[in-house]
């Protein structure tokens, strides 16, 4: 699917509009409005695109206003996702914070599994509370799995579950395909699910 708006677009309608008077609303006023704004509804779920910036300029007003629509519609709602992208940067701006649960998914190379142990530490710092980190393997196979395993115990990580590497998923990704049209019987599919069940038998 796709969505008509994200909320970078509107950051930089705001920062870029003239000055109002007083009396009008005010900036901030502005951007949370427009952030709600950018809600796409669907049948199933509705989803809000972060985007990005297309100039100069910092991202706290709009990472504080992120944080509050979060804890306000998150209310109306089963589940909450947030995917962020690859990195450590969301824990600063503590847009995952007190989560129930964090998937941190990591490959089967060394600066991978250090970066997943970072996140438990930067958590640790910032006083983040997360109800359980399940570390998800990506791109596991048998060969690389023995390796993986030490370097998980090397850095104090317990693996949750292991996506097996699979030829098909870099196929439908050269297509724009998503994983979910993955035959059922294929292993992917099947260790999703699995992963799947675990967040649902915690929830």
């Amino acid at each position: 699917m796709s969505v008509k708006r994200s909320v970078g677009q509107s950051r930089e309608d705001i920062i870029n509009a003239p000055m109002r008077s007083p009396v009008t609303n005010s900036k901030q006023e502005h951007l949370e409005q427009a952030i709600h704004e950018s809600i796409e509804e669907f049948p199933k779920f509705d989803i809000i695109v972060m985007g990005r910036s297309e100039g100069e300029g910092c991202y706290c007003a709009v990472n504080h206003v992120i944080r509050g629509v979060i804890d306000t519609r998150a209310r109306g709602y089963d589940f909450t996702i947030i995917d962020c992208h690859a990195g450590l940067e969301h824990l600063s701006r503590r847009t995952t914070r007190d989560v129930d649960i964090m998937l941190v998914v990591v490959e089967p190379t060394k600066n991978s599994v250090q970066t997943a142990k970072r996140v438990m530490e930067i958590a640790k710092e910032l006083h983040i509370q997360f109800g359980a980190v399940f570390v998800v393997a990506n791109r596991v196979t048998p060969e690389n799995r023995p390796r993986l395993d030490e370097m998980a115990k090397e850095n104090g990580l317990e693996i949750t579950a292991y996506v097996p590497f699979e030829p098909l998923v870099n196929e439908y990704d050269g297509m724009g395909k998503p994983v979910s049209d993955l035959p059922k019987d294929s292993p992917a599919s099947r260790a999703i699910d699995e992963i799947c069940q675990k967040i649902l038998s915690y929830a």
